[in-house]
């Protein structure tokens, strides 16, 4: 929709008034239930962070087998040489 029609037809971006009575219409909806979603939503963020970090620690680790790694490849050599 070009912005000429747009302007006739009274169809525009809401502006600071409007913003002001939808947050307000909002509140009054959900005002007990906002406080519970925004820890949720809070909690979620922190979940992800650690998420994402664990992933790039792993990824910075070089590949270094674990004593139970090596014990179990030095097993198999030497029942491979018997």
């Amino acid at each position: 929709m070009t912005p000429l029609i747009a302007f006739f037809l009274g169809i525009a971006m809401p502006g600071l008034p409007e913003l002001l009575i939808i947050g307000a219409v909002v509140l009054l909806l959900f005002g007990k239930r906002l406080p519970g979603v925004m820890r949720s939503l809070g909690q979620g963020i922190v979940e992800f962070k650690k998420g994402v970090s664990g992933i790039e620690d792993q990824s910075e680790q070089p590949a270094v087998p674990t004593n139970s790694e090596s014990s179990s490849s030095s097993e198999k050599e030497t029942e491979a040489a018997k």
